[in-house]
């Protein structure tokens, strides 16, 4: 048993280790902060961007660095997981991305407004945040009743960011569209290529929008819907055990 004296210097060296090392943690954090959060890379639109995200309160239905509501999709990640096309067209209008469906309000930003929101995500998705959160997984395809996981490799990344948001393929993606299996038998690849450009001059009324896409990536996409022909996929890569 401490002597009462002991006790006294027990408490008073435990408080200062326990506080000193508080301090050492605490000037390492903000001393490496600049680099794990790119403050050189916080321009004047990215700060624009962050003003937007706050007087439009974003925060009330989207989570952003573990703050904010679950009401809607977590947005830590959402550049890398979704991409600048994809947030600029959810961001002029979301009723065209998922009619009938979303209910995220449209708040008409200007071209102006939508660039630095998506720059403002482009820099918190660029943050090390020590693996918070997870890497976003692009369309894995599982294989049902087993751990076997088969992962598509020719695919655009522009298929994964949007057209899974709406259609399905193999099984997994959204219902909102059609489903994309077989597509390359019921349309050439001109054909495919002109749908993307304008879907509407196609068929006037269709819920598809305008998707905004670049001419290389029109091509890059209709080439790769091209060969999803009956029957048969694109080519995948041998299957991977998960561990």
């Amino acid at each position: 048993m401490l002597s009462r004296s002991q006790a006294k210097g027990f408490f008073l060296v435990g408080t200062f280790l326990a506080t000193s090392t508080f301090l050492v943690l605490t000037a390492h954090s903000f001393a490496a902060m600049p680099a794990l959060t790119n403050s050189d890379k916080l321009t004047d639109q990215v700060k624009h961007g962050k003003e937007l995200w706050d007087d439009s309160n974003c925060m009330g239905c989207h989570t952003l660095l573990g703050e904010g509501g679950y009401y809607a999709p977590e947005l830590t990640r959402v550049y890398e997981r979704r991409g600048r096309t994809f947030i600029r067209a959810m961001l002029v209008n979301p009723e065209a991305m998922y009619p009938g469906q979303r209910r995220m309000q449209k708040y008409s930003f200007t071209d102006e407004e939508i660039d630095a929101l998506i720059a403002f995500f482009e820099w918190i998705g660029n943050m090390n945040l020590n693996g918070f959160p997870p890497e976003p997984t692009l369309l894995p395809v599982a294989t049902a009743g087993t751990t076997t996981i088969v992962k598509q490799v020719n695919r655009p990344k522009v298929f994964n960011q949007m057209c899974i948001a709406c259609h399905s393929l193999e099984g997994q993606g959204g219902v909102v569209g059609p489903k994309l299996d077989g597509v390359g038998s019921r349309m050439t690849m001109t054909q495919i290529e002109v749908w993307l450009k304008d879907p509407s001059k196609v068929k006037p009324g269709t819920a598809m929008p305008n998707l905004g896409l670049t001419e290389e990536a029109t091509r890059e996409l209709a080439a790769y819907l091209s060969t999803l022909t009956t029957g048969h996929s694109a080519p995948v890569t041998p299957a991977l055990k998960q561990p």
